[in-house]
């Protein structure tokens, strides 16, 4: 069982919850600073703690610039490889058309990320935005990314791939596709 939910069940309040999702990122990083050989570990995690900021952007396409000033693509892409395959973060592939194949119409240079784990994106957002969120359950600028993250996480869990459509220069954008046998089904949250 995980330790959130343990220590859920048996205080029956969220009281030190986050301390314990807090832990567990902590936790990640340090994994980051064990087996990530070969990388640049730091960049890595610039990554990783970036993805709650980019997620309350208005334009959620990862972009690197929002990391360091002068970031470049070709210097992140393996960091962000690592976080995918280690489990850390989820990838939502921009199409270039909202239209069947899905694997053959992804646009390579954009993407969104998630936590794979909404609970985890909560406690890595910054203090004032936990406590408004736990006094005045206002979820302000993160209103968006929580409950994206939310679908997200739901679609990986339930083994669907994570797809996404935003047409450039335009309000054309959806935020989700998820594929039946035949068609393509959009999803927007709101």
């Amino acid at each position: 069982m995980p330790d959130v939910v343990k220590l859920y069940i048996e205080t029956g309040t969220f009281s030190g919850t986050l301390d314990v999702q807090e832990q567990i990122r902590l936790d990640y990083e340090e994994d980051v600073r064990k087996y990530a050989e070969g990388l640049n570990q730091t960049k890595i995690i610039s990554v990783y703690r970036s993805v709650p900021a980019q997620l309350a952007k208005e334009n959620k396409k990862f972009q690197f610039n929002k990391i360091s000033k002068n970031a470049r693509s070709r210097e992140y892409t393996g960091c962000i490889e690592w976080l995918i395959d280690a489990g850390v973060i989820t990838e939502c592939n921009c199409l270039q058309y909202p239209e069947l194949p899905l694997k053959g119409n992804i646009e390579e240079s954009k993407y969104k990320l998630y936590y794979p784990d909404t609970g985890l994106l909560v406690s890595a957002l910054d203090e004032e935005a936990q406590e408004d969120l736990r006094v005045n359950k206002n979820l302000g600028v993160y209103k968006g990314a929580l409950y994206e993250n939310f679908v997200a996480e739901a679609f990986v869990k339930q083994g669907l791939g994570l797809f996404y459509y935003k047409k450039e220069n335009s309000t054309l954008e959806e935020d989700f596709f998820v594929r039946t046998q035949n068609n393509l089904i959009p999803v927007e949250v709101k």
